[in-house]
């Protein structure tokens, strides 16, 4: 086991994890009290793998079933535990080496540029659109639910997002609405169901558009809400308001001028974009090696500090800023629920394997938001100072007239 048990010696500060190796020995790795987990691997080729690339190889051997839980251990205790030692995983040498190594690489990991960007994008959002209505809410929102109350269905939640959303865009009678990676359309039909605005959504996955599109139409939209397969950097202007949703994490650091640039240009002087975006309260780094290979090829989630230096740059006014910490642990834990309830589904779909990878996915990103330090961020964004109230009560009281609103036209969830 010589490296691997030398590096879990170091890993392990709190918990316990219990190493049954391929010849059937076992390992007891020990910090301060905390959680227990019970692993056995069945792959001597993992003592080295798991060294080296701990994350990628971790979940891969998860996938493969040569890395099992027993005792009564499960997979979400293991990336419990996982969790809540990775700074220590992190400054230990190896990793430490092997850091800066790949951080010379970041630029290729999240090159999206036209193109190779709608590829990424189909890898994932075009695997189906059956295989995303058993886990995600009734109208398919694939991002942070926004929580009031900690007892409030998913349904509930991500309802509250799009009012809070709504209402930092300070909506008014005749806009145009720029909805940039627009998903399967229900930010954009909401909007235009609250005010009389013309909106534009746009998708580079193909069964986004498709779905969206008949949404607009059976909801008799098709005339103010039109649904495009168009790369953002393809679109003309102008709006004057823009939103954008689970869509940055996909630009990729090295764009992030490209993009704010293109903001700026769609934008009036009195124009006002929001920004919905993952991010972490940690320093630069890159996304883990499984994510990137399995789940989201070229994305990322950037420090704060990445975002708000290209902001300065393109002479924007960041008029709000809000973050909204646990609420994505908490979607992700409804996601993986009914994930968990239709699994045999995912299977007949797809197969063990595919099932197996999207648990290991629910479940990690579930403990970046809820032990690591993943967050979302909610960023407004102007030309001018002004372009919003300078009294910020408008979002609370916006959000109070939309909950009336809902109720008028039948909207209430």
């Amino acid at each position: 086991m010589f490296p691997l048990s030398h590096m879990m010696k170091s890993f392990i500060r709190k918990g316990t994890l219990t190493v049954i190796d391929a010849d059937g020995k076992r390992h007891v790795f020990a910090g301060e009290p905390g959680p227990s987990v019970t692993m056995r691997l069945t792959d001597k080729r993992l003592y080295r793998s798991l060294v080296f690339n701990a994350e990628l190889a971790a979940g891969e051997a998860y996938m493969d079933g040569t890395m099992q839980f027993e005792e009564g251990s499960t997979l979400r205790d293991f990336l419990t535990l996982f969790s809540i030692n990775r700074l220590s995983l992190g400054s230990y040498p190896i990793q430490k080496l092997l850091r800066a190594v790949k951080m010379r690489f970041r630029k290729r990991q999240q090159a999206n540029p036209k193109g190779k960007a709608q590829q990424n994008v189909a890898h994932h959002y075009d695997l189906g659109n059956d295989f995303y209505k058993l886990f995600l809410d009734e109208n398919m929102l694939y991002s942070c639910a926004y929580f009031r109350e900690p007892d409030e269905t998913l349904e509930a939640a991500q309802r509250n997002k799009l009012r809070l959303l709504a209402a930092k865009l300070c909506l008014k009678p005749g806009m145009r609405v720029l909805d940039i990676g627009c998903g399967w359309g229900d930010l954009a039909l909401y909007l235009a169901a609250l005010e009389d605005v013309e909106v534009l959504g746009v998708t580079l996955s193909r069964e986004q558009q498709a779905l969206a599109s008949e949404r607009a139409r059976a909801a008799g939209m098709a005339d103010r809400v039109r649904f495009e397969l168009k790369d953002y950097r393809d679109v003309e202007g102008p709006f004057d308001r823009i939103v954008s949703v689970g869509m940055f994490e996909h630009v990729g650091v090295h764009h992030y001028d490209e993009f704010f640039k293109k903001l700026n240009a769609l934008m009036p002087d009195d124009g006002l974009a929001v920004l919905h975006s993952i991010g972490h309260m940690s320093p630069p780094g890159m996304a883990s090696a499984w994510l990137r290979k399995y789940i989201f090829p070229g994305a990322y989630s950037p420090a704060l500090s990445e975002v708000f230096e290209v902001v300065e740059r393109n002479s924007l006014w960041v008029t709000d800023l809000e973050f909204l910490r646990v609420h994505y642990a908490t979607t992700l834990a409804h996601w993986g629920a009914r994930f968990d309830e239709n699994r045999d589904k995912v299977v007949a779909m797809y197969d063990e394997r595919f099932a197996r990878m999207w648990e290991f996915y629910l479940i990690s990103a579930e403990m970046m938001f809820r032990t690591g330090s993943q967050l979302v961020f909610h960023m407004q964004l102007s030309r001018s100072r002004d372009a919003a109230p300078i009294v910020r009560d408008y979002v609370t009281d916006l959000q109070r007239t939309y909950i009336e609103k809902e109720k008028a036209l039948d909207l209430a969830v």
